[in-house]
C-alpha cells in the first residue's frame, strides 16, 4: 500500500526504508505538522477524521498518477487521523527517483493532490475554547470527484 492512515506517530525511519532502491540517487521527503496558528486564531490541537475506504482509494490514485507523470522509483504517503497536538506531524510524503529534480516535482504533486481531493476533515481547536472544522467544503465534494474516477 502506498497511501495509508495510521493513528500513531509516523515513522519516518521505516517509511524511508519501505523506499530504498539502491537504482535511487535522490530522496524527498515531506512533513507536514500542526501549527499554532490558522486564519488568526491561535490553535492548540487539531483532530483529523477519513472515509477511510475512500480516501485510501484516492490516495492510490494519486500516487499511481505521480509514478505515471513522474520518472521515479516509489512514492508513499502515510497521513495521521485521531487527535493531535501542537509540532505533531499531521502528513508525511516520501519518494525515491534516479535524480532529485522528479523527486521534488512528484512530492509537491502528491501533498497538493492530497489536500485537494481525499476527503480528509480537520477540526481545529483554538486557545479561547471555540473549535471548528476547516475546508469541509472540499471534502464535501470529494466522494463525487472519487466516483467520477472509479
Amino acid at each position: 500500500m502506498r497511501f495509508r492512515f495510521t493513528e500513531s506517530p509516523i515513522d519516518t525511519v521505516g517509511a524511508r526504508r519501505e523506499l530504498l532502491d539502491l537504482g535511487a540517487g535522490g530522496y524527498v521527503s515531506f512533513e507536514g505538522w500542526v501549527r499554532d496558528h490558522n486564519e488568526g486564531q491561535e490553535v492548540t490541537r487539531l483532530e483529523y477524521e477519513a472515509f477511510q475506504e475512500l480516501a485510501v482509494k484516492e490516495g492510490e490514485r494519486i500516487i499511481a498518477e505521480a509514478l505515471r507523470r513522474f520518472p521515479v522509483k516509489h512514492a508513499l504517503c502515510i497521513h495521521r487521523i485521531g487527535s493531535l497536538d501542537l509540532g505533531d506531524m499531521a502528513v508525511w510524503v516520501g519518494i525515491c527517483s534516479a535524480h532529485r529534480g522528479e523527486a521534488f516535482d512528484a512530492c509537491r504533486f502528491i501533498i497538493d493532490e492530497v489536500k485537494h481531493r481525499v476527503p480528509i476533515w480537520k477540526k481545529e481547536h483554538y486557545r479561547s475554547g471555540d473549535s471548528g472544522w476547516v475546508n469541509c467544503e472540499r471534502c464535501a465534494a470529494a466522494p463525487n470527484h472519487i466516483h467520477e474516477h472509479a
